[in-house]
């Protein structure tokens, strides 16, 4: 479960329109709505990506679905981890065969 946002969303986005609309200094409208500059100008660049206005820098859906690989994919490892041991103690068992004791 991702870590609560310390800021709304409302306020995210109302802090952006406010910098992309007026064309005021990110650090004057960080400073105004009292969110660090520096998270401020984060969420400019998100939504200028989004927007397509960026291009060195994924969109939201494409963060998102970056973020679901990664987990599929740590998923998988793991999955291949298990089944490549598995392999392993079977084959020993092939190369080492119980005897059954006689009557």
């Amino acid at each position: 479960m991702p870590a609560p946002r310390k800021f709304p969303d409302e306020l995210r986005e109302r802090a952006v329109r406010e910098v992309r609309s007026t064309g005021r200094p990110v650090a004057h409208v960080a400073r105004d709505l009292g969110i660090h500059k520096e998270a401020l100008r984060s969420w400019v660049r998100q939504a200028e990506a989004d927007a397509g206005e960026r291009d060195d820098r994924l969109t939201s859906s494409g963060l998102e679905e970056l973020k679901q690989l990664r987990k599929e994919n740590a998923e998988l490892k793991r999955a291949n981890e298990i089944l490549k041991a598995a392999s392993v103690f079977f084959a020993q068992e092939i190369d080492h065969p119980r005897t059954r004791p006689s009557r």
